[in-house]
């Protein structure tokens, strides 16, 4: 079969003007890319690489693929980015692996995810989004304390951008312990990912992860719990613990949560997966207070890092290689389109 990689690598060269040290952190490496392709060339595929944008428009135009194996982010700031690519295989008839583009698109919208998954069942914790003012925000954040109250909030919040994954905007100050913190976080949010922050009640507790692969039904891959290396009651899954993890914090799968706690954190997975209509892959974030999980976001588009890459982490732990991974993923997709 003929297979095109859909990817969005990390562009050379300084960050844009006024962006953050993790403009580029969902973005993937030459080597991720390379990792992917020798997984599907020793499975007897002929692989190339489509990147992404423009580049991925031409490329299917001049010479569509069987099936592209999709893990291009996009660029910018646009809610839709991550549904780009799926969008122009649905509209040429072009087999894609992972979600579609609707799937893809509410994913990134973290509060119309919890709405979604609210809906379906799932708890989630108590939180709002507040948008940012047409104009740099030049007020003195006395307002700011009030938004809390009448979301009956009361601090520690998080405080984290809607539209972004891969924690982007996730830091150890996303944690704000007092009201008169809150206003200036959430204003300098907006100043960096000009986009509205997500507020939500600081959930103390287990932070898991629950993988996902396959189709009708899907199968979950197990679930994986972040250990701080010191116990903290306020531990934050931040940028920085992700990049600098060794020694910071164990991945533990499969979890050691009582039997009915783990049950209900697959479950609740699986109730997300079904309720955004994901397909083939995904990974669903929760945290667990009183054995009660609380639903966080889920992934349709996890990243594939062998290296770095909570999924792959995950799928380690329990037993599974990184091509048995991937080839996870490229079966149900070829199951799912006849292939």
């Amino acid at each position: 079969m003929r297979i095109g990689i859909a990817c969005t690598l990390k562009p050379d060269g300084p960050p844009p003007t006024g962006a953050g040290d993790d403009w580029a952190e969902e973005f993937d490496s030459p080597a991720t890319v390379e990792a992917v392709a020798t997984v599907l060339r020793d499975l007897g595929h002929e692989v190339r690489t489509l990147g992404d944008g423009r580049a991925f428009l031409e490329a299917v135009l001049a010479d569509p693929p069987d099936l592209v194996f999709n893990f291009a982010e996009g660029t910018g700031v646009s809610r839709s980015r991550e549904a780009r690519v799926p969008a122009v295989c649905e509209m040429l008839g072009i087999p894609v692996t992972g979600s579609d583009p609707l799937a893809l698109a509410v994913a990134l919208d973290k509060d119309m995810t919890r709405q979604l998954v609210a809906a379906a069942g799932l708890t989630v914790p108590k939180g709002f989004t507040i948008a940012p003012p047409p104009a740099a925000y030049d007020g003195d954040h006395a307002e700011f304390p009030a938004l809390l109250d009448a979301a009956g909030l009361t601090c520690p919040v998080i405080v984290k951008p809607a539209l972004e994954g891969s924690s982007k905007g996730i830091r150890r100050t996303a944690l704000v312990r007092t009201a008169a913190e809150f206003g200036p976080a959430v204003t300098a949010l907006w100043k960096e990912y000009r986009q509205p922050a997500l507020v939500e009640e600081f959930i103390v507790g287990d932070e898991v992860t629950v993988g996902m692969t396959g189709n009708d039904p899907p199968q979950p891959l197990g679930v994986m719990r972040v250990v701080p290396t010191a116990p903290t009651t306020e531990f934050v899954y931040s940028l920085e613990v992700k990049r600098a993890w060794d020694g910071v914090v164990s991945y533990e799968a499969p979890a050691k949560l009582p039997r009915a706690v783990y049950a209900a954190v697959e479950a609740d997975a699986l109730a997300a997966f079904a309720a955004l209509g994901c397909r083939d892959v995904a990974r669903a974030d929760f945290r667990v207070r009183d054995g009660v999980p609380y639903f966080l976001e889920i992934n349709p588009l996890p990243g594939l890092n062998p290296d770095s890459g909570d999924l792959c982490y995950l799928a380690y732990r329990m037993g599974r290689t990184y091509p048995e991974l991937i080839r996870l993923i490229l079966d149900a997709a070829v199951t799912r389109c006849g292939l």
